[in-house]
């Protein structure tokens, strides 16, 4: 018999799409529960071709659907059509978590708000993740990450050097934190309900996620700060907290925030015992008022070593540095792979791995990693599962309110 896991019994109805709700219910299915995915024949979630939009790593294979989307059952259904709508309200008769991004439209639409659900299903843990929260002017405003959640909280507007254009976030910067939000949202309202036996409504927006993490700068305006004018790498406010080059094309970043030991430790390391005392940098003041004869210095040395040689050198002075690889070289990360980042996907059609989601808890392994769904790859099983009858299912197919997926011969 399977083992139990922490969520095992646990049936999450996963009626979002693209990523910061769909990616909370593939972390609840890493820790056994079944996710039901609703998706909309005859293509399903748009985010199935998000990999191959222009300007995206260029491979064969899915990998934006492969990695939130594993561990679950999708099933294709036209929620225009009556029919298909009562399948979807069968099944979360049965569910515990209902997870949705849609807007406040579509929802009235298809009925499926929060009041809408509650009746059929006392216990259900309704979770809403959405661009700008749900009420205010903008409550009904679309958003995506890089719009609600990078744009909107200032981030965009900072992580940038003097004279620099703003810089566009990846695929997913904001939606995989505030998925993370929302999981912890619904871990909270489960607990809440073994304590009542009621469930209730969570809700997550991306834009409060980007504010809080802006959270320290976004306090500093809320109390009236005067912030400092925008730095660049070769003037920095702190030359201990800057990055460099090394002779083999590779960087790191420094952050030393300690100026009584971390200079001297610096020094050190660089071959360069002589500037400890020096006037010119011996101060945090003086290292500013100086920072770009400082860096250029510090440019001139890092440059004629390659980073393995830097790497030694900080771990013999215990110099806390960070290295800054190219995102393509993190497969080959033995301390990520020992970390567990990765894992494999066990049903895989080629040997490949998958980004695990971000924690862990002793004692509780995460369910293999299986391959995410074709769209309605499992309609007929589901609706078996929800109760429709062999004659049902069959009118369903037939009228296109569900799609069957059926692979090529």
């Amino acid at each position: 018999m399977k083992a139990q896991n922490v969520l095992s019994g646990i049936r999450v109805v996963d009626c979002a799409t693209y990523i910061a709700g769909p990616s909370a219910a593939a972390v609840m299915a890493d820790y056994g529960a079944d996710v039901i995915k609703i998706e909309r024949p005859p293509l399903g979630d748009p985010y199935r071709f998000l990999a191959f939009a222009p300007g995206m790593p260029v491979t064969a294979w899915n990998y934006c659907w492969i990695m939130d989307s594993r561990n679950k059952r999708s099933i294709a259904l036209d929620l225009n059509q009556a029919s298909a709508r009562e399948a979807l309200i069968s099944l979360v008769r049965a569910a515990d978590v209902f997870v949705t991004n849609y807007q406040p439209p579509l929802l009235r639409k298809f009925r499926l708000r929060y009041e809408d659900l509650q009746p059929e299903n006392g216990r259900l843990i309704y979770a809403s993740v959405t661009g700008y929260g749900e009420v205010g002017e903008e409550a009904d405003q679309p958003g995506y990450d890089m719009t609600a959640y990078f744009a909107r909280s200032g981030l965009m507007q900072y992580i940038r050097n003097d004279g620099n254009d703003p810089a566009i976030s990846p695929c997913g910067f904001g939606d995989h934190p505030t998925a993370m939000s929302l999981f912890g949202a619904i871990m909270m309202a489960l607990y809440r309900r073994e304590r009542t036996g009621e469930g209730g409504k969570v809700t997550a927006n991306l834009m409060h996620n980007g504010v809080w993490s802006n959270g320290s700068l976004t306090q500093a305006a809320l109390c009236g700060a005067e912030f400092a004018p925008r730095q660049t790498r070769s003037k920095p406010h702190n030359p201990l907290v800057n990055h460099y080059a090394t002779s083999d094309g590779r960087r790191f970043l420094l952050c030393l925030l300690d100026p009584a030991k971390d200079w001297v430790k610096l020094c050190t390391a660089l071959g360069r015992p002589e500037w400890i005392g020096d006037e010119r940098f011996s101060t945090p003041d003086a290292r500013r008022a100086n920072s770009a004869e400082l860096v250029a210095l510090i440019d001139a040395i890092t440059e004629s070593q390659p980073m393995e040689e830097w790497k030694r050198r900080f771990a013999d002075c215990d110099v806390l540095y960070g290295v800054v690889p190219e995102t393509k070289e993190h497969p080959q990360d033995a301390q990520m792979a020992a970390a567990g980042v990765f894992a494999d996907i066990v049903d895989a059609p080629a040997p490949m791995k998958t980004v695990a989601s971000p924690f862990h808890i002793e004692g509780a392994p995460k369910e293999p990693a299986r391959w995410a769904p074709e769209v309605g790859e499992h309609t007929i099983e589901i609706l078996r599962q929800a109760g429709c009858g062999e004659s049902e299912i069959h009118a369903m197919l037939e009228s296109g309110a569900a799609q069957q997926f059926r692979r090529k011969e």
